[in-house]
């Protein structure tokens, strides 16, 4: 039997508790045997969720010398994940580590087990709202915000909230095999694998943002004219200076080229165009500046993570009495 144990501190989120159970526990109902005990662990015998969520108290017997003999830790996400936990927390799980434990954080529960120093020098993920703040805090730990999880063997990490099912299938999948974790996913309502990653979900800052005032009118002129074939020149023209000195300037304020700039703001209006509009791929393509069909699932696969269709299917925004879609320039 495997020993699953949950570390829910103070605060925790009530839905990630609760995931690693949902999954380990049906596997044991497809199994038809008791492969895993599941332990929640806390560092005292009584803890609350966090209150943003929704505030319960949860009663367990099972305390931090428990982690003693957890095959497997699974850390989810709490409330006041910037603050680090208390050291005998931090203690507890390397030793947990030190003698051959596995250990798997959810959303931002890669805070409390990057705190531990076991991830330096590795890739690592989290909820992608966080993952620059998770980056910033620790430098060594090389942060992948577009995945749904990093695999290390010995140490996982996964993205934001639904993700902790995507690790915790992939856990069933890695200890039982491909069968079981298909049958699991069944019985929980779930794709046994889900494909594009975390990238589909990440929101990109206003491009256009008072920080970057000095280009301001050049990043809004972009956004008007995405339609047409843009070179750096006519970008150039736009802003009143060298094809050199606007790379410069783009690389100081945006922090990317202009031409790649203007390929990720195009990916986002087809993004846009595929939630709200009924327009064929083709016609997304030319709206969103991008030439053909080809072209758009090319570059669209690569930033988004999945294909235009696909994303349409999961995003695409049900029509409402009245609703207007966005106007579309003739072509």
């Amino acid at each position: 039997m495997t020993v699953v144990a949950i570390l829910a501190l103070d605060g925790v989120l009530g839905f990630e508790a609760t995931i690693p159970g949902q999954v380990f526990g049906t596997a044991n109902t497809v199994t038809g045997r008791p492969t895993y005990e599941i332990r929640v662990v806390a560092t005292a015998e009584e803890i609350g969720t966090s209150p943003e969520f929704g505030s319960v108290r949860l009663r367990t017997p099972w305390d931090l010398d428990s982690l003693a003999g957890a095959d497997t830790v699974l850390i989810p996400a709490r409330a006041g994940f910037r603050t680090p936990p208390p050291e005998p927390v931090l203690v507890a799980l390397r030793a947990a580590a030190a003698r051959g434990a596995r250990l798997a954080s959810m959303c931002v529960g890669a805070f409390t087990l990057a705190a531990t120093g076991l991830l330096d020098g590795l890739s690592a993920t989290t909820h992608w709202e966080h993952a620059a703040e998770l980056a910033r805090r620790y430098p060594s730990v090389d942060v992948r915000p577009e995945v749904l999880f990093v695999d290390h063997g010995a140490l996982l990490t996964s993205a934001g909230v639904a993700a902790g099912l995507d690790l915790c299938l992939h856990l069933v999948r890695r200890d039982l095999g491909a069968a079981v974790a298909a049958d699991t996913a069944r019985r929980i309502v779930m794709p046994p694998q889900r494909d594009g990653g975390q990238a589909q979900f990440i929101v990109h800052a206003d491009p256009t943002d008072a920080r970057q005032a000095p280009l301001q009118d050049t990043l809004a002129w972009l956004e008007a004219n995405l339609h047409r074939p843009l070179t750096l020149a006519d970008i150039a023209g736009h802003a009143g200076t060298s094809v050199r000195s606007l790379n410069r300037h783009f690389r100081a304020q945006v922090g990317t080229t202009p031409l790649q700039w203007l390929l990720k703001v195009r990916v986002t209006r087809a993004q846009h165009l595929l939630e709200t509009t009924d327009l064929p791929i083709a016609r997304i393509a030319h709206e969103a500046g991008l030439g053909a069909e080809p072209t758009l699932r090319h570059h669209f696969s690569r930033i988004a993570g999945v294909s235009p269709h696909a994303y349409r299917t999961a995003f695409r925004a049900p029509a409402t009495d009245g609703g207007e879609l966005p106007e579309i320039r003739p072509t």
